[in-house]
């Protein structure tokens, strides 16, 4: 099959390139490069079924060249992490919206199905954990830029869905819950690269808020293999899945695993999100995935632990001087 990734320069979309690449699928990326790395796709270059173009999806030549030549499209091109959302919200909204409009309507014209990687700050604040795909969103105001990200992937949501119930576009949602492995960068506030890197370094391990609010944190390669279970059963178009673990971890005890299993002598600080981000910004204390639904469709389970997820990212960074993206 002929696949098209979208964001296929970034930590997840690199991964997924290289597990299509291993099942036989030729793969083609776009990635302009902003939140994405060359490096983490130079590996592949050389592969006589990979493909890449350096541009931005809102570019519709190229989109519709390279859609037309696909079977599949996986769309994970997006402006991702709190600190982005804090300090760049226009780029974040029109990234996010803008972007996969464009995506979805190319893949209109050639009928191509889609699957749309979204995410758990759809939920927003809610306390009806754990989430469930039909559960009711809770968001703070709109003077907290915070709730954009999630506002913008629920536009994206809508858009996908509107293009299936209008259209009847093949569509898959699949809303993905803190996925972490080697080559994610902390540089836009992901939590365990940034813990590992301060770790790593000697440095004080910075938690935000008092570090009692929970995650549920998935290993990128199970979560690959969860996006390629969806692509691979036509049962699932049309519908919305969450991707996650579930093994519920405070942001404190992820703080002393990582210092640990790096043999770390740093302190953890606690820091108010006031200080880490902005005034008023606000988190959600448990975010939990309820799987069954993904479960039920394609037997898929997380498989790799947290500490063996973390051990490979600590060992990853200790090859990199020390910077785990």
């Amino acid at each position: 099959m002929r696949i098209l990734i979208t964001g296929g320069a970034g930590f997840i979309g690199s991964h997924l390139a290289e597990a299509l690449l291993a099942a036989g699928h030729q793969v083609t990326v776009i990635d302009d490069l902003s939140t994405g790395c060359f490096a983490n796709i130079e590996p592949l270059t050389a592969h006589p079924r990979f493909h890449f173009a350096i541009e931005t999806i809102t570019n519709e030549t190229v989109m519709d060249r390279l859609t037309s030549e696909c079977d599949f499209v996986f769309h994970l091109a997006a402006a991702v992490g709190v600190t982005l959302i804090v300090r760049s919200p226009v780029h974040v909204i029109q990234t996010n919206v803008l972007g996969t409009e464009a995506v979805l309507r190319v893949a209109n014209r050639y009928r191509r199905p889609v699957l749309l990687a979204s995410t758990s700050e759809i939920y927003g604040k809610s306390e009806a954990v754990p989430f469930h795909e039909e559960a009711d969103r809770v968001l703070g105001p709109t003077t907290r830029s915070r709730w954009s990200y999630s506002t913008s992937k629920a536009v994206d949501e809508f858009l996908a869905l509107a293009y299936h119930k209008e259209k009847g576009l093949p569509v898959i949602i699949a809303r993905l819950f803190n996925t972490i492995g080697p080559r994610q960068t902390g540089q836009y506030g992901m939590v365990v690269p940034r813990f590992v890197t301060q770790a790593l370094a000697g440095q004080p391990i910075t938690v935000y808020g008092d570090g009692r609010q929970t995650r549920c944190f998935t290993d990128v390669l199970d979560v690959v293999r969860a996006l390629i279970l969806l692509m691979d059963t036509p049962a699932a178009r049309g519908q919305i899945f969450n991707v996650g673990g579930t093994e519920e971890v405070t942001i404190l005890d992820l703080a002393r695993r990582i210092k640990a299993l790096a043999g770390s002598d740093s302190e953890i600080v606690c820091i108010p999100y006031d200080q880490a981000y902005e005034e008023g910004f606000e988190d959600m204390r448990r975010r939990v995935p309820d799987i069954t639904r993904l479960r039920t469709l394609t037997g898929w389970t997380p498989q790799v632990s947290l500490d063996e997820t973390l051990r490979r990212m600590i060992a990853y960074a200790r090859q990199h001087d020390g910077s785990p993206g």
